[in-house]
This record gives C-alpha cells, structure tokens and sequence, in this order.
C-alpha cells in the first residue's frame, strides 16, 4: 500500500511541475509544431492582422505537436480554454478573442471562443470543423485546412459578430442531430472535467499524514500571491489544513513566466469554453 501511494503521490509532483501552456511568440501564427512554411505563415499572419486592425478581433492560430507536453488536462477543451485564459486572448471588455488549434500529434483540432460571443456561435463553429477543416486534415493537408478553416471563421464568426449580427445559418443536413448531440456531449465532458480539477485540487492532501495529530488526511488549497507576467515568474502557495486538529501548513510554488510576443500582447480576454473540437 505505502508502495502504490509513494507512486501516485510521484505522479502528482510530475504533473504540478509540468508547464501548463507554452508561451505564445505572436498575435497570429505561432506554428509550434512546424506544419506551415514561412510564405503560408506570412499569408495567414497577414489576414489575422487585417482582421484585427479592423475589428480589433484578436484571433490566433496555434500548431502543437501533443498537449502531453504540457500539464495534462482531461480533455481537449479544458486544456484549450486553459491556455485562452492564461495567454489572455481578446478585449478584456468584449472577451471577443478566438483561438483555432491544431495538435498534430493527437489528431485533435479546437475552435475556442471569448465568453462575449452567444452559444449560437457554437453552431457554425462545429459546421467549419467538420466542413472546412477535418477533410482536408484527413487528406493530409494541415496547411490547407487550417487555411480554409481560418477564412471561415473570419466570415462566418468574427465579421458577423463585428458587425452585431448573428452566425450565419448552418446548412441542413442529415448529420444536423448527431452535431446537434455532439456539441451537447462536449459541453458535459467540459463540465466534468472542470469538476474533475476542482477535486483534484481537493485531494491533493489526501494521503498526508498531519504532522501534529498524525491525521490523515488533509484539506488543501492553492493561492497565487504573485501572478506570472510575461517576463518573470509567478509565486504561490499550497495551504494544507488539519480538519482534525486544525494545524496549517504552508508550501511555497513558483508559476513559469507567461512568455513575450514580439508583437505586442493580447488584450486579456477570457473564454468560458464555447467553441467546437473535432478529430481526424
């Protein structure tokens, strides 16, 4: 027994000192996982930059080669939202970012959105996904798809919503119920695992003994006291408590700084894990 929790409890050290994102280097393109030559990067760096200077729709587009390099997460989409909130993508008033990211390795594409734009959004976001991406992903075109897939969102999501007007209509088709039952299973997935980090969280003490009244079994919380910034990083701590004796202890952490872009930084928009996933 003492074996299987000095494992777990290795595991879980593992995991807390994993980055939980990478650090973004641009407002457009950044192709971590090298699946753009430099003309299609600049291409597409371009029509985001155009975008934004019209609109001022932060949009970005993000190549990963696994999420496994990072801290795991359960699902896709907690992970996608993670990263949203942590890179800060979007007006922080209008919380109108969007993120489109591919995880080569994994096979898994994601389409997050800022929390201001309505679930309606969902819809042709799922549509573009499966229309205008998986296809061409499936062919082996990554370049491709995450072409058409960001001219698509550029003018179905982010024009429309500029404009105050909303997402166009999604084609009847005769997959409109399994995508109507799909888009309901992701959000109960992304609720269980928002759940599942919570608790998580929860029993990080579970297999420590106090060390005032030997109780075992520990409440603990984390508090960040110093958030990360883009060039320094971030201090915090794990508060343990004795429910038994009430002894407290504390355990100092330090956060991974946040990265610099070299082209500015994003607005601190928040998303609340609207969007759409998809795999190939």
């Amino acid at each position: 027994m003492r074996f299987v929790l000095t494992i777990i409890l290795m595991l879980w050290a593992g995991l807390a000192s994993a980055e939980p994102y990478p650090a973004y280097q641009s407002l457009g393109v950044n192709d971590f996982a090298k699946v753009l030559t430099a003309a299609e990067v600049k291409s597409l760096d371009a029509k985001l930059g155009d975008l934004r200077d019209k609109t001022g729709i932060e949009f970005t587009v993000l190549t990963l080669p696994s999420r496994s390099d990072y801290d795991p997460s359960p699902t896709l989409e907690s992970f996608a939202t993670r990263l949203f909130n942590g890179w800060g993508i979007g007006n922080a008033e209008r919380n109108d970012g969007i993120l489109l990211m591919v995880l080569v390795q994994d096979r898994e594409v994601r389409i997050e959105l800022g929390s201001g734009y309505s679930p309606e959004y969902d819809i042709p976001a799922q549509d573009i996904i499966r229309t205008a991406i998986l296809p061409a992903f499936r062919d082996g075109d990554l370049p491709g798809g995450i072409a058409a897939g960001s001219d698509e969102i550029i003018s179905r999501i982010a024009d429309r919503w500029a404009q105050g007007l909303p997402p166009t209509a999604t084609a009847k088709s005769s997959e409109g119920l399994f995508d109507t039952i799909l888009r309901y299973v992701v959000y109960l997935f992304f609720g269980a695992a928002a759940v599942l980090i919570l608790l998580g969280q929860r029993l990080r003490g579970r297999f420590k003994r106090c060390p005032n009244c030997g109780h075992r079994g520990l409440d603990t919380s984390r508090e960040v006291t110093t958030p990360a910034t883009r060039t320094t990083t971030g201090q915090g701590v794990w508060i343990s408590r004795c429910p038994q004796c009430g002894w407290t202890g504390r355990e100092s952490f330090t956060t991974p700084a946040r990265g610099r872009s070299s082209g500015g930084s994003f607005g601190g928009g928040r998303s609340s894990g609207g969007g759409a996933s998809g795999r190939w």
